[in-house]
């Protein structure tokens, strides 16, 4: 398993692009090594980060090296897609190389054929759990491997979903510090989040994002199922529109279909000047989709599903008995790590 990016970020490029790449040492390294060892990467990162602990400094060389050195030409690679709930399967076809001047600061990468994908929401708990861990490059244990086997399909290919009980089975990591732990956990409970915000139908889903907004502050009127000319939400701080700001809200719940620009442009069609819009899509948002907002003549925020839990989570405690019965959470109280 290897993050592409932080946060995933660069998950996209590296599939269009068909390689998988790692952002350590882009400010470090100048060009490939010329013979990788362990003990070079970790003086190399310790003299470029003096303010380091030696854990993490063992931790970036490790990771690495391992990037660098340990994974081969055949290997089976996987990759996440948070936005898109997808885990995309490949094999490497080529040692590491340096990109200089890497436009997305990925500068060590492999070339791979990306061949299947799997559904995030298929998988089965455990497989789930593992595939949580904070590490940036980690080996998948067999069951887990199996599980994405059985699950991917070809790239062509749109996998169906498959709601499963959410027990996340906490895993027991050795050799960590508790602040690395805490950051896990976090993960994983996020992507946890994430699943239960997914299998909610598309009703709930739209009460979920009015009962958020009312949670900030807003006054919300819902449409009821069927059509509803564009606008699943109308929020404003009296609920009647005659104080601004008027919020129109389309809430588009599709596993695995992303939004086009032409359906920003339906929705952005008859918006005037002092209109605000929000356009929720779990299924996340094209490239294009995003170059149309950008362009968009109202203010338009896109929202994808990352980005629906944060507001549900920064705003959880604001929320209605209603709108927390659709994704019940409760509090973790976690020790401080004071040694840092």
């Amino acid at each position: 398993m290897i993050r592409a990016g932080e946060g995933a970020s660069m998950v996209e490029p590296c599939i269009d692009g068909g390689y998988i790449g790692v952002d350590f040492g882009q400010h470090i390294f100048s060009a490939m090594p010329e013979k990788v060892r362990r003990e070079d990467l970790a003086r190399a990162f310790r003299e470029t980060h003096p303010d380091w602990s030696e854990h993490k400094v063992a931790n970036a060389s490790g990771q690495l090296f391992r990037f660098l050195a340990e994974i081969k030409a055949g290997d089976e690679v996987v990759t996440g897609d948070p936005a898109r709930r997808l885990y995309y399967i490949g094999t490497v076809e080529a040692d590491a190389e340096f990109v200089a001047r890497a436009k997305d600061s990925m500068p060590f990468r492999r070339r791979v054929k990306w061949t299947r994908k799997a559904l995030r929401d298929e998988l089965g708990v455990e497989t789930r759990n593992t595939l949580g861990a904070i590490q940036t490059l980690f080996r998948l244990n067999a069951e887990a491997s199996a599980d994405l086997r059985q699950r991917a399909v070809d790239m062509a290919a749109t996998p169906k979903s498959k709601p499963t009980p959410v027990e996340a089975t906490p895993s027991k990591p050795e050799g960590r510090s508790i602040d690395e732990l805490r950051r896990e956990v976090i993960e994983k409970a996020h992507e946890f989040i994430e699943d239960l915000i997914a299998r909610l139908e598309p009703y709930p889903m739209q009460e979920l994002v009015a009962g958020i907004l009312r949670g900030m502050g807003y006054k919300t009127r819902v449409s009821p199922p069927g059509s509803d000319r564009g606008v699943d939400i109308f929020a404003s701080p009296d609920g009647l529109g005659l104080q601004e700001p008027r919020i129109f809200v389309e809430v588009k719940h599709w596993v695995n279909k992303q939004i086009s620009a032409p359906d920003v442009r339906a929705f952005l069609g008859g918006r005037k000047t002092g209109d605000r819009c929000l356009y929720v899509s779990t299924g996340g948002f094209t490239r294009e989709a995003r170059y149309e907002a950008e362009r968009a003549n109202v203010p338009l925020t896109l929202i994808d599903l990352p980005r629906l839990r944060m507001l549900l989570i920064d705003h959880y405690e604001q929320l209605d008995q209603e709108t927390r019965r659709l994704v019940p959470l409760t509090k973790l109280y976690w020790p401080i790590d004071e040694a840092g």
